[in-house]
């Protein structure tokens, strides 16, 4: 997302309210940090759900690309590995150069079917020097019957340091811009099949790393997401 673009991201942000689900919030901030949160459940399997969120090109917004083309975008669900974009090389005619890339993202932890976790400075925030950790857990919905009929998805963004944006202006274009994503990838699978009611779904950290306090007694924790 470039500058320019952070302003229509703010002017968009009223009318993404109404197509997101529940949770779709800036959850905390500070002068120097922001949290943004967004829950999903969507109309495919867990494992249909993690090989689309890792084809970014085939659902990411193509006005939040550096080279306005998704197509450009490739991830690779391996820790050191890139969440990158390549920027094709002009040439018209009169002008030529070389290709370019941008590093959106560099992954940090992949769990086929349960997390994906990846950092770095989404936007126009690579050009300050602060950091984000961008963590998406997937966990299965099963109906009445037992069997799994759609996928719950938490998308939860913490961006940290010193910027030279107004953190309450850069949090809500922020959170507007993850949630169309959140959106578009649900899309792209079939829809949202249902809205998370306040408080059912625990954070992506509490998901990630083991049993919230309820279940603590029973299930050791183990570092994954339950089920691991």
């Amino acid at each position: 997302m470039t500058r320019s673009l952070f302003r229509a991201a703010l002017a968009a942000g009223a009318a993404l309210a109404f197509a997101l689900p529940a949770q779709a919030e800036v959850t905390e901030s500070s002068d120097s940090h922001f949290v943004t949160r967004h829950a999903v459940e969507i109309a495919a399997q867990p494992g249909d759900a993690w090989l689309a969120l890792i084809a970014p090109a085939d659902w990411w917004a193509d006005s939040h690309t550096w080279s306005a083309d998704a197509a450009n975008l490739t991830l690779t669900p391996r820790a050191g590995a890139c969440f990158c974009e390549v920027i094709p090389a002009e040439d018209d005619g009169d002008t030529a150069g070389l290709e370019g890339s941008a590093q959106h993202m560099t992954v940090v932890q992949a769990v086929p079917r349960k997390v994906l976790r990846m950092r770095g400075a989404l936007g126009p925030l690579q050009s300050e020097p602060v950091d984000g950790v961008l963590t998406i857990t997937m966990q299965a919905i099963e109906g009445e019957d037992g069997e799994t009929i759609g996928t719950r998805m938490v998308w939860e963004y913490v961006v940290g340091g010193t910027m030279r944006f107004e953190v309450a202006e850069i949090s809500k274009a922020v959170d507007g811009v993850i949630g169309q994503q959140a959106l578009g990838l649900a899309e792209a699978l079939g829809g949202v099949i249902a809205e998370e009611e306040e408080g059912e779904e625990p954070s992506a950290f509490d998901s990630a790393f083991g049993p919230t306090d309820e279940e603590s007694e029973e299930t050791p924790v183990t570092g994954l997401p339950e089920g691991r």
